[in-house]
């Protein structure tokens, strides 16, 4: 089920196939030429969620905003989105999350500088969970409040 455009008996893209009322499918490598020329209508943009490839930029998008006023945050994060466009999405989100990680200040700069440097990011934390004990859950069925009917 998906949707494959054509042109001169060449594909040039393919879509999901999108069933019921109010389906979209956004691309933000379709709209970000446009946006980086006119960042005022990123605000108010109805599929703005669309435009956050990974959580990574998500959170940068909220550290902008939060260090810096809402325009230029608007700016800054559609210059890094177009160069995940048009470099790579992928170096962009490592660049992103090390730089989150170090605390490091969130600019198209510092990505630039970070994907330019060549520098292997660390990878992600690994999360250790620690073994519940469920003892100490047993022990509840030995109170008198506890009644199995």
């Amino acid at each position: 089920d998906k949707l494959e455009l054509w042109y001169a008996q060449r594909l040039i893209e393919t879509l999901p196939r999108l069933r019921g009322e109010n389906g979209h499918c956004i691309n933000y490598r379709h709209l970000i030429d446009r946006l980086v020329r006119k960042p005022g209508a990123f605000e108010n943009y109805c599929y703005k969620d669309d435009l956050f490839p990974t959580s990574q930029f998500r959170i940068a998008y909220d550290i902008l905003r939060d260090t810096v006023s809402i325009r230029q945050a608007n700016k800054e994060y559609l210059k890094i989105l177009e160069l995940a466009a048009k470099e790579n999405e992928s170096l962009v989100n490592t660049a992103l999350r090390w730089l989150i990680h170090l605390e490091e200040e969130i600019s198209f700069a510092n990505v630039k500088q970070v994907i330019d440097s060549k520098q292997q990011a660390p990878e992600p934390t690994d999360v250790y969970v620690e073994s519940v004990d469920i003892q100490g859950y047993d022990s509840l069925y030995e109170t008198p409040e506890c009644v199995c009917v």
